[in-house]
């Protein structure tokens, strides 16, 4: 206990020194082995606090498993230090960029589960091959109906869920809507994980496939990179390839014209593939674009156009469920 006597106590100890010492006590200085921020301590003061309101120091939980004395100054002082501790990459991360608001159409009747966009995605957040920020699932509306590809990102949602839940403010809404994740913050809790309806979110169980490779980059929030053991990963709509003013990964990547891209507040989005600009609205209105589980209130920023007037039959494992002989089909999977 002499270490805490000395970081409460004693005047004449270097400032700095007693700050440090006291959010490695508690966990709370980014780097090696940080597995509790400020957040989260401060969670357990606020329950503490309402036990004991005289305003006295009350005991929390450090990162190590031990029980400490700390008063409420003392954690704003952390929380500080914790924001000043941010890296440029991370707070330019949170702002995003003014005056946008970004949307994805995806076409169903183009898919034929490439999967192009999931190695492109998979390259570059240096996920595992299990891993997926997007995924292209098989789907079937009814027996009497054909089936087809749908890839799922996350759908970054106008009201998303998840971020009411995460008690540290690792999941976050930026100003331009994209949903993010700040794995310097993150405690894998993976109660977004539980609050997202559509399970658009991956947990590190393991070690990332890169860690060693990647381990002396600086952390950058729109990338996801390095992947951190124990931390929530995500589809980020390529945030990094936004600032740079480039289309997302997995949309440039799509050899079919699958994917649009672009900002709701021009009203317009661009084919990855053909790099044709069209109207949002119009292209949503002609085509019947809807999102998904629109009645859950989350607003999703992924619009699907249905899988109607298809130029390819269907074929899963080799097996063609679509007569290939049929006029209004051609070719097989390319």
């Amino acid at each position: 206990m002499k270490e805490d006597k000395n970081l409460s106590d004693s005047p004449q100890q270097d400032e700095n020194n007693a700050r440090r010492g006291f959010l490695k006590k508690l966990g709370l200085v980014v780097g090696a082995g940080a597995a509790v921020t400020a957040g989260a301590v401060y969670l357990g003061y606020d329950h503490e606090k309402k036990k004991n309101p005289d305003g006295k120091k009350v005991r929390v939980l450090t990162a190590d498993g031990q029980l400490m004395e700390v008063s409420e100054a003392e954690l704003i002082q952390a929380e500080n230090q914790t924001a000043d501790e941010e890296s440029e990459l991370q707070r330019r991360g949170r702002e995003g960029l003014p005056g946008k608001h970004w949307v994805m159409v995806i076409d169903l009747s183009k898919c034929r589960n490439a999967r192009m966009c999931m190695a492109a995605c998979q390259g570059a957040h240096h996920l595992r091959p299990e891993q997926h920020h997007i995924n292209v699932l098989r789907m079937q509306d009814a027996e009497h109906t054909e089936p087809y590809f749908m890839p799922k990102p996350c759908f970054h949602c106008d009201n998303p869920p998840c971020t009411k839940v995460c008690p540290v403010d690792a999941t976050f809404k930026r100003q331009d809507g994209i949903v993010l994740i700040d794995n310097q913050r993150c405690i894998g809790c993976r109660f977004c994980i539980a609050a997202c309806p559509y399970s658009a979110r991956v947990f590190n169980w393991i070690e990332p496939l890169k860690s060693e490779e990647d381990k002396d980059l600086p952390y950058d929030v729109e990338l996801n990179v390095p992947q951190r053991k124990g931390t929530i990963s995500k589809c980020l709509f390529s945030a990094d390839c936004l600032r740079k003013g480039e289309l997302p990964y997995c949309v440039r990547a799509c050899p079919n014209g699958v994917y649009y891209f672009g900002d709701l507040n021009e009203d317009t989005v661009t084919n990855g593939t053909t790099r044709e600009t069209v109207r949002f609205s119009e292209l949503i209105r002609k085509n019947g674009g809807y999102t998904v589980l629109e009645e859950l209130g989350t607003k999703p920023q992924v619009y699907y156009l249905p899988p109607k007037n298809r130029l390819f039959p269907y074929q899963y494992e080799g097996k063609t469920t679509i007569d290939p002989d049929d006029s209004r089909v051609g070719g097989g999977r390319g």
